[in-house]
């Protein structure tokens, strides 16, 4: 078996020295199994249980999976797939300290699986470092608390028309909210505000922004923190973008600022708003590519029920359907809420955590690289007034229409890598495929009788 001296050296880099021996975390932190995991293209979450008597050598060789047995667009005749756990991203389980969670990069025949979404990400952040960039990101990733059999929301009183940063709702959640917010404290992670969304059963924690690798690590654990959780109190917890169509879908907005050199290179007090040319390019790129970003922010079927919703309930979506950008106004796609950062309200709560990264990555440095102009900035309200606007690109209606915008994208195919876009492609495809051949109540309701 092939040993992985690159894999090595990128954890080396990642804890700032020497790799971490985990047989001696063990022991110092009286952990007894790892969980060695990745996350495959369609976001699903994969990983072995390894005691931790057998950590030293899976740190050096990896934990073996045939990788056709996940969503990875392999075959059962590849050779087999090791996954190389990454000890900078540790993370033991607050509510099981027995165990340890780890994040981990694919390898097969010795060389990174080019499709493995840690990998694409990992090469998008090479690709800035390039330039002398590093760019940081914190995402508020919303959810809905519903029955164990995900057909209800869990508070049968959670009926308000308004129900946004309702504290009787909120409360009535206090021992789910309370446990995954200590997690995150006990973490380190500067947990600082969790609140009622706008949908009723909807909620949003928050924590500290960091580096895009660490982000994307914590956002891949905070999902499953949050679904074991609401497990152990008898509920469910769903990050699907619309699981009520009468209510507000779930997003995943991401805040981004750019560094170089310790200083936000995204800040400039003498800019619009106080933000630099770099970071307008860096829109101008979002701009630019956002209907071929959309295959990965708003990865599924449903995802177009939030992004194209009619009005809902509480009486605004709060989601973007066209391409345009603004100062602190939460109606378009992109909001400069303050001087140097922004956010992107694209992504929703299916998008995959590294995926997510990595394309809002090189649609921004593709914008750095052309000096993309994002065009005139609008302060309109988008959903009142949006109609108005002459020449503003929409988003995608359905997955098939973003695929398709992917397919054509040099930008994305060139930045991502040509062997990641075609198995992205592929399988997701043949997801839309499946979903067409589904026969639903609604057709035969409306044309049976035709």
């Amino acid at each position: 078996m092939t040993r992985l001296p690159d894999a090595a050296r990128d954890a080396e880099g990642r804890s700032g020295g020497a790799a971490a021996s985990l047989e001696k975390i063990a022991e110092d932190k009286g952990i007894k199994y790892f969980l060695i995991s990745y996350v495959d293209l369609f976001g699903a979450l994969r990983a072995k249980l390894v005691p931790a008597q057998a950590i030293g050598e899976m740190q050096k060789a990896g934990a073996g999976f045939a990788g056709f047995a996940t969503w990875l667009d392999m075959t059962p005749a590849d050779s087999d797939m090791f996954a190389i756990p990454d000890p900078a991203s540790l993370i033991q389980l607050p509510w099981k300290p027995e165990i340890g969670w780890l994040a981990s990069d694919l390898f097969m025949d010795g060389q990174p699986v080019a499709q493995a979404p840690r990998t694409v990400l990992r090469q998008q952040i090479a690709a800035a470092a390039a330039l002398g960039l590093d760019m940081k990101t914190g995402v508020e990733c919303e959810y809905f608390l519903t029955s164990a059999d995900g057909k209800a929301i869990s508070d049968a009183s959670d009926t308000a028309e308004k129900p946004c940063y309702d504290q009787a709702a909120l409360m009535r959640r206090f021992d789910v909210i309370k446990e995954i917010c200590d997690s995150m404290l006990a973490l380190g992670w500067g947990a600082y505000q969790n609140d009622h969304e706008d949908a009723n059963g909807q909620f949003e924690m928050n924590w500290n922004y960091d580096a895009a690798l660490v982000t994307a690590d914590r956002h891949v654990f905070f999902k499953y923190m949050v679904k074991s959780i609401a497990e152990k109190h008898g509920l469910r917890a769903t990050f699907m973008p619309k699981p009520f169509i009468h209510l507000t879908g779930s997003g995943c907005h991401v805040h981004i600022s750019m560094w170089k050199k310790g200083k936000n290179a995204f800040a400039d007090p003498k800019g619009e708003l106080g933000v630099s040319a770099l970071g307008y390019s860096f829109i101008g790129g979002l701009i630019h590519n956002a209907d071929a970003l959309c295959a990965l922010t708003n990865p599924t079927v449903n995802s177009y029920k939030r992004i194209n919703a009619p009005r809902t309930v509480s009486g605004a979506t709060w989601a973007p359907n066209t391409v345009t950008y603004t100062g602190n106004n939460r109606t378009h796609m992109i909001r400069i809420p303050d001087a140097g950062r922004f956010e992107c309200r694209l992504a929703d709560g299916a998008a995959n955590p590294y995926l997510l990264q990595a394309g809002i990555l090189a649609a921004g440095l593709d914008g750095i690289a052309q000096g993309r102009d994002p065009g005139k900035r609008l302060d309109i309200n988008m959903y009142t007034e949006g109609h108005k606007v002459k020449g503003a690109k929409r988003l995608p209606l359905n997955l098939l229409d973003a695929l398709r915008a992917l397919e054509r994208s040099k930008v994305l195919k060139d930045g991502l890598g040509a062997g990641f876009v075609a198995s992205y492609l592929k399988l997701k495809t043949e997801e839309w495929n499946a979903y067409s051949r589904h026969l639903t109540q609604w057709e035969r309701d409306t044309t049976l009788d035709i």
